[in-house]
């Protein structure tokens, strides 16, 4: 892993897009510290798209209905959400020109949020950065039980739909690795990241 600062208390979104093309991408040690470091993990975490892996429990919770969701309707909402302070997460890595950065790429058509309403009310939500055929995820958050994982099952729907050959987590967790994400090497991200970076796929609308 890497930690150069990024010059200033900015991200250029045209510098973010050829960080993400690169395979590095940018944190920071928290939400009020207003520097940023720049990461390229030994390992790289991704949901290979033919397997994903869907639990017996939220297929039922799917089938139901119980969640409204929603593609672009409030990024910035999503990404404040992720930012905030849970009791299982009491510091963010979103600070203010992190965000600053991301609501750019939206602009650019190159961020975007899926996001799960229930009774009028945000109550879940990820956002990730398109490039190429590429779905950089970010962060998620939930308000409600499996509001962000019924998200993360339409996300896949969508990159499927829609051309998307590469879904990037950065790391894995547990409860990713319960969808079916893995760990590879560097390098054969690398290689891997190269080639989804050839055509474009197109997220939204």
């Amino acid at each position: 892993m890497t930690r150069p600062y990024a010059p200033g208390y900015r991200i250029p979104t045209d510098l973010l897009l050829k960080a993400y093309a690169s395979g590095v991408f940018p944190m920071a040690e928290s939400a009020s510290d207003p520097e940023v470091f720049w990461v390229r993990p030994e390992t790289r975490g991704i949901i290979p798209l033919d397997t994903f892996h869907v639990p017996r429990s939220l297929r039922k919770t799917m089938r139901q209905g119980r969640f409204e969701i929603r593609f672009d309707s409030d990024f910035a909402g999503v990404i404040d959400a992720c930012a905030e302070a849970r009791e299982e997460r009491r510091t963010t890595w979103i600070n203010q020109p992190i965000r600053e950065a991301y609501i750019g790429l939206f602009g650019r058509g190159h961020c975007h949020s899926v996001e799960a309403w229930h009774e009028g009310e945000q109550v879940g939500g990820l956002y990730g950065v398109t490039l190429g055929r590429v779905f950089f995820g970010e962060s998620m958050f939930s308000r409600e039980a499996d509001a962000s994982k019924a998200c993360l099952v339409r996300l896949v729907e969508r990159l499927r739909e829609r051309g998307f050959v590469l879904l990037d987590t950065q790391f894995t967790t547990p409860h990713l690795k319960r969808f079916g994400a893995i760990d590879v090497p560097r390098g054969k991200y690398e290689r891997m990241l190269e080639e989804a970076l050839k055509g474009d796929a197109v997220f939204f609308p």
